[in-house]
């Protein structure tokens, strides 16, 4: 990801936002990341990916006797040293 300082921005916005159409282009104040530019594409991209989150209530009583029965497969069992207790 391309990184511009706060005062590149301003000056050279016409340049920047060209190379936001292509990237993501990461705006910088003091040397800290404060706001990424995009192309609306990508944006919208990246909204379509955003999960809903949802609650016992959204589910019926069938749905949840089949998550019930489900068991993960043998390979996951190579992950469980990242679970704690």
């Amino acid at each position: 990801m391309v990184r511009v300082s706060a005062g590149e921005f301003q000056q050279q916005w016409g340049k920047i936002q060209a190379m936001a159409i292509a990237e993501p282009v990461t705006i910088t104040r003091e040397g800290l990341e404060e706001m990424v530019l995009m192309s609306a594409k990508e944006y919208d991209r990246l909204k379509r990916r955003d999960r809903r989150v949802m609650t016992l209530d959204d589910f019926t009583e069938e749905d949840i006797a089949e998550l019930e029965k489900m068991r993960a497969p043998a390979e996951a069992a190579a992950f469980n040293h990242e679970v704690t207790d």
